[in-house]
């Protein structure tokens, strides 16, 4: 475990064995079609101007232009394209409905958040990523990240960094070996976790085999399920430990004294506020399920970089577009991205030392599953954050928990039908 290191610009190591080299080959659009692409020194004479869109903080010369230092590295190792850059401010969050409104008019390359993948493919705003690409996006990435940027068994994007949620703690308190264990860690000092909020409750149920639609989200008719044996065995653990003296329900904003917390990049500096120079980060913990170890696992999302299929740039020089958006979500663009802007990698050859970074790397590569694109995925919230509540307030007991977890169940999968 990394001790944390409050100059989080530090330059990083980085394994070059390793590189995001992309062996570029043609990306269909929402039909899967597509042409082939050269690699460099071999690439066919192209003059085309590219338009992308990238956050304003990304274009900023506070922030070392990234996007354009970015694309105009990319245009040098490709001497036999001339290439014209045009650039526009569009935030991740706003790509579906700046892309979507018309695709032809959108930028050719542009940043996304990954839960928008449904709607900018229903818009035809978004290109299915194929042949070497793919491949490379699926060597340089574990395998939740590329989940994050799958609908319906294709690939829509090149993740440049996650979303998701781990553990900030109190070194002084909890030794490296203890963060491994949330019982443990109940041993040493109190633990807060806002069990009441759905976001995090199902870190426990899939720990212990819950799925939602399916082993990887992307089976929309396998539902929810929060049923039988391994369902019930986890709201049991729960009801203990709501009970347990050294549990809190919340963060340490609402319990100064919990000497854990869990929550995600947004809190790090109440992370600091509360816990100084011991602070330790880590990927969530495991529990103690009928004498069994199991990982917890957080929700997990991404940001990345998507290739408009509707564009002229497309129709007529696709591979252009489709290598852009590689290099732009590559192993030297995401280290120059953490460099600059603090935007922690998913590239699995990039070496961070840098605790938070390390953390939100480890929760996507082995404490997170993809949160779920499927359009029935708002049936899970309300009952499961019930179910939290229930918990906290005490009406969920040892009685009545297969009970009350079936009930559960039922109540995602039958609003789901409905």
């Amino acid at each position: 475990m990394k001790n944390i290191n409050l100059t989080r610009r530090q330059i990083l190591a980085l394994g070059m064995s390793g590189a995001f080299t992309m062996a570029l080959s043609a990306c269909g659009g929402g039909n899967g079609g597509g042409g082939n692409g050269g690699g460099e020194g071999g690439d066919e004479a192209v003059n085309a101007t590219i338009t992308v869109w990238g956050p304003q903080e990304d274009q900023s010369a506070d922030n070392g232009n990234w996007l354009q230092t970015q694309c105009e590295a990319f245009a040098a190792e490709h001497p036999d394209w001339t290439l014209n850059f045009k650039y526009g401010v569009c935030p991740e969050g706003d790509a579906k409905t700046n892309i979507g409104t018309d695709p032809s008019a959108g930028a050719d390359v542009s940043m996304f958040a990954n839960d928008q993948i449904p709607d900018l493919l229903k818009a035809g705003g978004i290109a299915k990523l194929g042949g070497g690409t793919l491949d490379a996006i699926k060597a340089n990435n574990s395998e939740t990240t590329v989940n994050t940027v799958t609908y319906d068994g294709a690939v829509y994007g090149v993740p440049f960094t996650g979303n998701t949620w781990f553990m900030y703690y109190d070194k002084s308190v909890f030794s490296d070996e203890d963060v491994k264990s949330l019982d443990a860690m109940l041993e040493k000092g109190k633990v807060a976790f806002p069990l009441d909020n759905s976001w995090y409750i199902a870190a426990f149920y899939v720990a212990n085999g819950c799925t939602l639609f399916g082993a990887d989200g992307g089976d929309a008719a396998a539902g929810f399920d929060f049923s039988g044996d391994k369902a019930a065995a986890v709201t049991d653990y729960l009801v203990d430990l709501v009970a347990n003296k050294n549990f809190a329900n919340g963060d340490v904003g609402t319990n100064a004294d919990a000497k854990a917390f869990f929550s995600g990049t947004w809190d790090y500096q109440k992370a600091v506020d509360a816990y100084g120079d011991n602070l330790g980060i880590a990927a969530a913990p495991s529990i103690t399920i009928d004498g069994e170890l199991k990982q917890m696992k957080a929700f997990a999302g991404s940001k990345a970089i998507g290739v408009n299929p509707a564009t002229a740039l497309y129709g007529e020089h696709p591979q252009v577009a489709v290598a852009l958006a590689a290099y732009l979500g590559g192993t030297s663009a995401q280290q120059a991205h953490f460099d600059t802007r603090n935007i922690i990698p998913t590239d699995v050859n990039i070496t961070v030392d840098d605790a938070l970074a390390q953390a939100q790397m480890d929760a996507m590569d082995f404490a997170s599953i993809v949160q779920p694109l499927q359009a029935d995925m708002g049936n899970y919230w309300t009952p499961a954050e019930s179910m939290g509540k229930e918990l906290v307030a005490g009406t969920v007991t040892h009685d009545n928990a297969a009970d009350k977890t079936e009930a559960m169940n039922t109540s995602m999968n039958t609003s789901a039908v409905q």
